[in-house]
């Protein structure tokens, strides 16, 4: 037997991962978004809760440059409020579940060009989906890095100890 694994699998695995950082932080509060991202930084992104509506405005941006729409202003979202941050994250979540089940089949390998900084490159929405999940998964094992370093345990977020591909019930 083959194994038998979807992009719906990533899909499942990071919303359980923003469920389980939703219920954390909001039993740490503000003060655990307000951890600093450290020395190291590039200035763009100081804090923690600055990281986590990161990773929604990305997801955000990507469905809404394949959807060819102005993007969001996701400075809005303030970054010491987990309600509001976590509301932000459904919202580009849904986006992305509408817009997988509207596009067309072909529509996914067509080659669309991005500004990426000061960079133009042509990618596909296959692409772009791709990186926008990926690039979530990578910054939340920097966020528990970070919050571990700074002395705060996040608890477990392996693929491992998800639901995913558990039998069920």
């Amino acid at each position: 037997m083959g194994l038998d694994f979807g992009f719906s699998h990533l899909l499942d695995y990071t919303d359980w991962e923003r469920g389980q950082w939703h219920a954390w932080f909001g039993e740490q509060g503000p003060s655990a978004l307000a951890v600093g991202l450290g020395a190291n930084g590039d200035g763009r992104i100081n804090s923690i809760g600055e990281l986590v509506r990161h990773i929604f405005a990305a997801e955000t941006r990507y469905v809404e440059r394949i959807r060819g729409v102005p993007f969001t202003d996701s400075g809005a979202v303030p970054v010491d409020d987990v309600e509001a941050l976590f509301a932000f994250g459904h919202r580009s979540r849904a986006s992305l579940r509408a817009l997988l089940a509207e596009l067309p089949g072909a529509r996914w390998d067509q080659g669309q060009e991005i500004q990426l900084g000061k960079q133009t490159r042509t990618v596909t929405p296959r692409k772009m989906i791709v990186q926008a999940v990926t690039h979530e998964i990578r910054h939340w094992a920097q966020i528990a890095t970070l919050l571990r370093i700074s002395g705060r345990k996040s608890g477990a977020h392996d693929f491992l100890v998800s639901p995913v591909f558990d039998p069920a019930a």
